[in-house]
Parts: C-alpha cells; structure tokens; sequence
C-alpha cells in the first residue's frame, strides 16, 4: 500500500491540542465545542504575533452561523490578512469544477486568492505573495477519500512546508461519524485531485487526524503543524448530534443525509447512470434512461443492513439526462449505524449491471480514478457479487485501518 509508518515523526512535529474527554450522554450535546470555538475561546493565542491566512469555504461558521473570517476580522486580537478559497471558492458560488478566482471579498476587504487546482511550489507561491505567516485551515469535510477538500488540506500543509510557513488545522467531527474505515484503498498509480494518497474511500477521520496522517506518511517533508481538536464529539456520533448548523460544503452536498451515502454513491461518476445531480436530492437518487422498477426490487432482495430502496422516476434539471424524465431508486436510510455506504454502493453497481442492458463504465474510465484501482470494475464486468468485490481489498484496507489508529485523537 506504500504507507511509510512515520509515526515517531508525527507525534514530534505535530502539536496537537488534547482532546477534553467527549460529553457522558446525549444531555450534554451543548458542550461540543469546534476547534474554531476552542480557539477563540482562549484568545487566538495560537495566532499572536503572526500574519495570518485562513483556507475556508461557507463551511467554516460559528454556533450561530457566523463565519470564522468575519468573525476574526472583526477582532483585533487576530492580524488577519488573506483568504484562501477551495474549489467552489471562499464563498460558495461556483459549481463542482470551479472557484472564484482572485478577488478582494466585499464583506471584508480582505485579498482572496484561488487555491483550486494549485499545489506544490505554485501554490507555495501564492502563499508568499500573501504575506502570511502562519496558514489555518477550517473546512467540514464529509468523510470521503473523492471529496476534494481534504487534498486542498493535504496541497496546502505541502506548500506551507515549501513556503515555510505554520500550518494550523481547525478541526471539525466527522458528520458520517469516525467508526471505521471502509471500501478500497488507493493505489497511487491513480493518484488525483480525488485521490491523492492511499487512504481508504470512506476514511473515518476528522480533517486533523488526517492532517496528522498526511505530515507523518505522505509529505516528503513534514510541516510544522498544529491541530485544535473538536471537544465532546465521539466517533459514533453523526452531526445532528452536535448542535451545529449545517452549510452545504459544496452545491450538490446539501444536506447531512447526502453525506451518508455520498461515499459510495459517488461512484455512479463513473458510470453512465445519473447520480443525482441535478435533483433535490443527489446521490440518493440514481437512474437512467431505460431503467425501471426491477432495479429496486433486485437491491431490495439482497436485504442490505440499514437500507431499502424505493423505484423513484425523476427529471435532472442539469448533469447527465438533464430535462429527461429517467427510472431509477431513492435510496431509504432507516438504520444509519448498520448502513454501510461502499457496500450499498458496489451492489447498486452490480445489480444495476445486471437487470439494465444499457449499464456502462464512463469511457474515461473515471470509476478506477474513484475507487483506487481497476479492481471494482474489472470484478463487476467478470460477474463478481458485492461481497466477491470487497474482497479484493480487504488486506489492502486492514493495513490501513492498523496505520489510521496512529493518528486518531478522539476516543
């Protein structure tokens, strides 16, 4: 899998804050606390003295949904001089394959520069030109190795190293919750802006655990890194647990539910099947045109844990089959403890295979860059069932789940 195991090395450039002990019960959900909060908290003494630059999105808000640059610009406590945006930019406007561009932001005045699709010694140069010293980084992230922000991260603590700058990650609770890794392991022969590095396709970490796995495996050269933990989140609990408003991280990621699903789901990229883009409800809806209500019935035979699937007819309003009416399924979480998303996913692939005749993989073969490999849809075309698929990658997964233990910081 090609993991180096610095973990010594981790542990002594890594400075993380430690995590207070999570809540005792659901009573007392109020004592979650961001690391943005945590941070604010104790008077951004973390950030005295420095020029700071913050990589956010729309994500990065308080308890009461206001977002972190306003709030730090507005405090003279923090020297805050430069926004960094992601894909679909600082504000959110632009589409999935878009940003912002370079821009002052009109709330605050503050210089905005695009991060998207920039790494190594060109987006350290964007960091010089800022004039930063220290860079933060605060983005909910949904728990999917294909969900582009977390190799933003992973760009962003390269360039800083390279520019030599901090690097200090604002963590966030998992929404997905932080149980168990799952699905696929990347093979680095397909490595891309959804996939840098070999970690699993559902990951279960927060965004500094797995900062503390990208300084100690991945990067050449670590950053100096530091991590605000989330306090009174545990790994089992899903985000409605927290008292936290819920921001869209990106257009087509609307509402906790499509998260859940979003890391198997996503798969449907891949294929010439819609996924949902274009509905009010993407990647829980899935279909094609031809398709009709044996689809359902087959998935639902299977009898998968946590999950039902409903024949659902709908009409794209963008993304494949725009304006076209198409069958499909709506997928139906019931039991989302049980619910496995990568599994689900494999046998939505397979069944969806075997009673459409018109099922075919993207032509660019977009589906390896998705699952890591040529394993999940060379497997699929030979006849192989979800559990036959899984199986290909379960040593590859086991390696990762022994390294991931290394980096977690909440219990």
């Amino acid at each position: 899998m090609g993991l180096s195991r610095r973990g010594l090395l981790a542990s002594a450039t890594a400075a993380a804050v430690a995590p207070a002990p999570p809540a005792a019960a659901a009573g007392h959900r109020g004592r979650h606390r961001t690391g943005f909060e945590r941070l604010a908290a104790a008077g951004y003494d973390r950030l005295d003295g420095q020029r700071v630059g913050v990589v956010t999105n729309p994500t990065g808000v308080t308890r009461d949904a206001r977002h972190i640059v306003d709030v730090m610009h507005a405090d003279e406590r923090v020297n805050l001089v430069a926004v960094f945006g992601p894909e679909h930019g600082f504000r959110g406007t632009a589409q999935a394959g878009g940003s912002e561009g370079r821009h002052d932001d009109p709330a605050t005045g503050l210089p905005v520069y695009d991060t998207y699709l920039k790494s190594g010694r060109p987006l350290a140069e964007v960091f010089t030109a800022s004039g930063v010293d220290t860079v933060v980084f605060d983005i909910q992230d949904v728990g999917a190795r294909f969900y582009t922000y977390i190799w933003t991260l992973y760009d962003c603590m390269e360039a800083a190293q390279l520019a030599g700058k901090r690097f200090v990650v604002l963590d966030r609770p998992n929404p997905v919750t932080g149980r168990a890794a799952l699905g696929p392991v990347l093979h680095r022969e397909f490595a891309s802006f959804v996939g840098r590095q070999p970690i699993a396709q559902a990951h279960g970490m927060t965004v500094a655990e797995l900062a503390r796995l990208f300084n100690g495996e991945f990067l050449a050269t670590p950053v100096q890194l530091d991590t605000v933990t989330t306090t009174g989140w545990r790994r089992s609990e899903f985000y409605d647990t927290q008292g936290l408003p819920w921001v869209p991280p990106s257009p087509n990621m609307p509402t906790p539910d499509t998260a859940l699903v979003y890391s198997g789901t996503c798969l449907f990229e891949g294929t010439n099947l819609s996924e949902g883009r274009g509905t009010t409800r993407p990647f829980e809806l899935l279909g094609a045109d031809g398709i009709d209500g044996r689809w359902a019935a087959a998935a639902n035979e299977l009898a998968l844990p946590g999950v039902r699937f409903r024949e659902a007819y709908f009409a794209p309003t963008f993304s494949k089959f725009q304006g076209t009416t198409v069958g499909g399924v709506q997928i139906h979480v019931h039991d989302r403890a049980a619910f496995d998303p990568v599994h689900t996913a494999i046998t939505l692939l397979v069944t969806a295979k075997k009673v459409w005749s018109g099922f075919a993989w993207r032509s660019d073969d977009w589906i390896d860059k998705l699952t890591g490999s040529t394993w999940v849809r060379t497997a699929i075309d030979a006849g192989a069932d979800a559990d036959e698929v899984a199986a290909g990658w379960r040593t590859e997964l086991a390696a990762f789940r022994t390294v991931r233990r290394e980096y977690l910081l909440y219990g």
